[in-house]
């Protein structure tokens, strides 16, 4: 691979340039950029990226997005579709990529396949921003014929796991943000206010109710503890991260999030919505089916409903089909086991699939929408309650003595 160069050079009007070029060495690259008429004023080399890739090194600490992979994807689709030459698809990639890293990625793509390579094997060792259903569909969309149609296939996919993402994250962020806004509002309650009424409290010399006590040595505590119960939370927060992170731990937390109310069966339809879509676009560009299924295990991010899909691969090849070991593992809704087994009897088990993912999708937006607007108005009830539990708990009783004193 040869190594790939930044440059800032004057075109012959006088306008300063810059881009990258690939060449062997400095002194090559320079005779190569004089050879389009430009005079070079510098010119450095870039961190490799495969070097980058196995983790050694980073480059210039950027990141490719998976919007940015998609839109790519989409661009390509459009240049193959028109019948232009692969290696000059790619070359206008690169010219119009604002990514450097992802500028430096494709220009090694194209070398790679400007020197015999295929384009499934040139993406392929980019596997940080070229993922294994890229490089499998691409692989298929070759060995078809049909690449600009895996293309867009592909395009569509990644803008669909994009787009459920986004609407779970979007769904979240507003409760927790409520939870930070009150939970902050009560240590600043604990932590400012009561404080200052435990010195009326005190100046007044009477009996103090037992509740009111309680609360005191609570806001006592976070005020003279709190390093105490700082380190406790991060402690926890430690433990548990790394809980979940282990090889015993994530498949008891996974299974645990699938029988949470409310939120169980909203994790097990994102589940299955990533299943059949990805299941349906792989099947659909000619990914055999046990590559299909090995893809999409690894993309439900869930670890019972993945082992669910790995015994099905297994009894499929033994001849089984796909639907019969998947209702057996009781992680699929019957719904969807129903219709892959109809899907399969008539020989559109893909269409089916993207019917099944389109269902589900439909049924999280919803969920979602129906999750957060219930939220909202138990969360402020939650609010109301605690404030009123402190307001009765502390400034009742101070009402109660400041009257007792007037008379």
């Amino acid at each position: 691979m040869a190594p790939i160069y930044d440059y800032k050079a004057l075109n012959p009007n006088g306008k300063a340039q810059k881009g990258i070029v690939e060449s062997e060495n400095q002194k090559t690259a320079r005779a190569k950029l004089k050879k389009q008429g430009l005079m070079v004023t510098e010119i450095t080399e870039k961190t490799s990226v495969r070097q980058q890739n196995s983790g050694s090194m980073t480059l210039f600490g950027s990141r490719v997005s998976a919007q940015e992979v998609s839109v790519m994807t989409r661009q390509l689709a459009s240049l193959v579709k028109a019948n232009i030459p692969l290696v000059e698809c790619l070359s206008a990639l690169v010219d119009q990529t604002e990514n450097e890293k992802l500028k430096v990625i494709l220009s090694q793509v194209r070398q790679d396949v400007n020197e015999g390579s295929s384009l499934a094997k040139a993406t392929g060792q980019h596997s940080k921003v070229f993922d294994t259903i890229f490089v499998n569909m691409i692989e298929a969309g070759e060995s078809s014929g049909t690449l600009s149609l895996v293309l867009i296939r592909l395009a569509d996919l990644k803008e669909g796991q994009m787009r459920l993402r986004s609407k779970v994250i979007g769904g979240m962020t507003y409760p927790a943000l409520m939870m930070i806004v009150s939970g902050s509002l009560m240590l600043g309650i604990f932590t400012f206010v009561i404080p200052k009424l435990m010195k009326i409290f005190d100046s007044m010399n009477k009996p103090i109710p037992k509740l009111t006590q309680y609360l005191m040595a609570i806001s006592d505590s976070i005020v003279n503890w709190w390093f105490l119960w700082a380190g406790l939370i991060a402690l926890s927060v430690w433990l548990f991260r790394r809980f979940i992170n282990s090889e015993s731990g994530r498949p008891k937390w996974d299974a645990f999030t699938l029988k949470i109310p409310i939120a169980g069966p909203l994790v097990r339809m994102v589940a299955v919505t990533r299943f059949s879509s990805t299941m349906a676009t792989l099947l659909d560009s000619g990914v055999p089916i046990l590559t299909s299924m090995n893809i999409a295990k690894n993309l439900v991010g869930n670890i019972p409903i993945a082992n669910a899909i790995a015994t099905a691969r297994e009894n499929i090849t033994e001849g089984q089909s796909i639907a019969d070991p998947l209702r057996r593992s009781g992680e699929f809704p019957p719904m969807m086991t129903h219709m892959i087994s109809i899907g399969e009897k008539t020989g559109e088990l893909p269409e089916m699939l993207k019917s099944i993912a389109e269902t589900y999708e439909e049924q999280v937006n919803t969920k979602i929408d129906a999750m957060t607007s219930l939220l909202e108005p138990l969360m402020i009830v939650g609010m109301g309650i605690s404030v009123g539990f402190i307001v009765l708990s502390v400034f009742m009783p101070l009402m109660e003595m400041m009257n007792i004193n007037q008379h």
